[in-house]
């Protein structure tokens, strides 16, 4: 640990000392990168006619093929047996019938409660349905769980971590409260009810009988016939003083295999061409909304998306000019990340490119607006940057030089966190990259209220300043894929599952 610590004292005092010495190369092929071509990119791929590119959908599919022949103009090479798509299935999973009955209450899905569990049943089962409240040894020691419906109290708590604690002390199912407030939970439910009939996306693999809802702390109170106070006080110690309620409930699932692509363009390095720097963004987005209104996706992420390709376009230009980088370059834009991160995962698991040799992954999710937290500021010039020093004691020093020496802004590592309550680095698709132990760095401008809204359009991104983040990003990239030796893998790890 000393030991980081002094080289990245070290580095720290070089970038002062070499705050001047910029590579008039690189800052030839950066300015390449210009607000007028990231705006001509981001308004064909966030206008209407690619309808939000949903994934597996018509407007994901013109995306992608607008991305490929892009890359095919530049230059760059498919790397996918000569194809610069890597395609793949993913399943679309619909529950065309769930019920759940708690004494003689008769619950309705999407309302009462939202089904997030699995299962595939031929006819209903019964259950005693038995409170828990909090998933703790002592809780579980008091209360026998096998067999049973049980409901637990999550509110602050990991939800992933305790269903998983409890289905494997024996549970049957699972009933589970994770937010204050019927209005939170109504809110939640209406958003299940307008996608219910898209089915949910994800990778293919057998049913589990792991009937899990979802319902609000009012409905649980109603379901046990005690008031909520009462219930978070006999969550904590005394579960065993809340009366069993007898259940049941019927779950029946469909699956449909639904086509879809990662595109990439290849750019070969010299003499380390073996070691590959992966820059990646997501191209699509959440399509058309309940209420017939497209989700164009501008800022999340055309921002990124364009961004890449512009970086693309200079690197390109480099290489054509004669001037290649010395490592390999891969320019990967996935899909389905707003389904759960699935293109990443996916390449992840299936790489084009062996994860060993690949050195860094540079993900910009995000890059085009102004958040909350600067709205009213004076100097706007941030960007959130996320994840860049916990597996390498170079990364986030090198990106501060390149910072310094090029672009000035300011770099923001509040969301960098372990407690960050938005868990930004657990959303965006580096993260499929340094569970791998890759180093990473996420760049990103934070929420507004136009986040995952019909209104996130092209009119509202900042492109002087989403230019100024994209310069960065192409310094950073040029540094790293070109500097003597790759960053080293000399940090631990210590956010591995989502």
């Amino acid at each position: 640990m000393k030991r980081n610590y002094w080289i990245a004292g070290m580095l720290s005092m070089c970038l002062v000392w070499q705050a001047n010495a910029q590579d008039a190369t690189a800052l030839k092929y950066a300015e390449l990168i210009t607000a007028q071509g990231l705006e001509e990119k981001l308004t064909y791929l966030a206008s209407d006619e690619l309808e939000g590119r949903d994934t597996g959908e018509k407007g994901q599919k013109m995306a992608a093929e607008y991305l490929s022949n892009f890359y095919k103009n530049q230059g760059l090479v498919g790397p996918v047996n000569g194809d610069y798509l890597q395609k793949f299935n993913l399943a679309s999973v619909s529950f065309s019938d769930v019920n759940l009955t708690v004494g003689k209450q008769k619950l309705v899905n999407n309302e009462d409660f939202v089904f997030i569990g699995d299962g595939d049943m031929k006819k209903a089962a019964k259950a005693d349905l038995v409170f828990l409240g909090l998933a703790s040894e002592e809780n579980l020691s008091k209360i026998d769980v096998k067999g049973k419906i049980v409901g637990l109290w999550a509110i602050g708590e990991r939800a992933q971590t305790v269903v998983r604690d409890v289905m494997d002390a024996g549970a049957a199912g699972i009933v589970i409260v994770t937010m204050e407030g019927q209005a939170n939970f109504d809110r939640l439910a209406n958003r299940y009810k307008s996608l219910s009939g898209r089915g949910r996306l994800g990778f293919e693999q057998p049913s589990k009988q792991e009937p899990i809802f979802l319902v609000s702390s009012d409905k649980m109170s109603s379901l046990f016939d005690t008031p909520v106070e009462i219930l978070k006080e006999a969550a904590k110690n005394n579960p065993e003083s809340i009366k069993a309620q007898k259940a049941s409930y019927l779950i029946k699932k469909s699956t449909k295999l639904v086509p879809t692509e990662n595109v990439m363009g290849y750019l070969e390095g010299t003499d380390k061409k073996d070691e590959v720097l992966v820059i990646s963004s997501h191209y699509d987005h959440t399509g058309i909304d309940s209420q017939g209104r497209i989700n164009n996706g501008a800022d999340d992420d055309g921002s990124g998306t364009v961004s890449v390709m512009q970086i693309a376009e200079a690197f390109a230009a480099a290489a054509k000019d004669g001037i290649k980088p010395r490592r390999s370059i891969l320019f990967l834009n996935v899909t389905g990340e707003e389904k759960g991160l699935l293109g990443s995962e996916y390449y992840s698991n299936n790489p084009i490119f062996p994860l060993e040799n690949t050195v860094n992954n540079i993900n910009i999710d995000m890059v085009g607006r102004i958040d909350y937290e600067y709205q009213d500021a004076e100097d706007q010039d941030y960007v959130y940057v996320i994840g860049s020093e916990m597996l390498s004691s170079h990364l986030k020093v090198i990106n501060e030089y390149n910072n310094i020496t090029y672009t000035g802004l300011k770099l923001d590592y509040r969301y960098d966190a372990e407690d960050d309550p938005n868990r930004f680095y657990y959303r965006s698709d580096h993260y499929n990259f340094a569970k791998h132990n890759i180093p990473v760095i996420f760049f990103f401008n934070g929420v507004h209220d136009d986040y995952h809204q019909h209104t996130d359009t092209v009119d509202k991104i900042e492109f002087p300043l989403m230019t100024k983040r994209a310069k960065l990003i192409f310094h950073t990239s040029w540094d790293l894929a070109n500097r003597e030796e790759r960053t080293p893998v000399d940090g631990t790890n210590t956010r591995g599952e989502r």
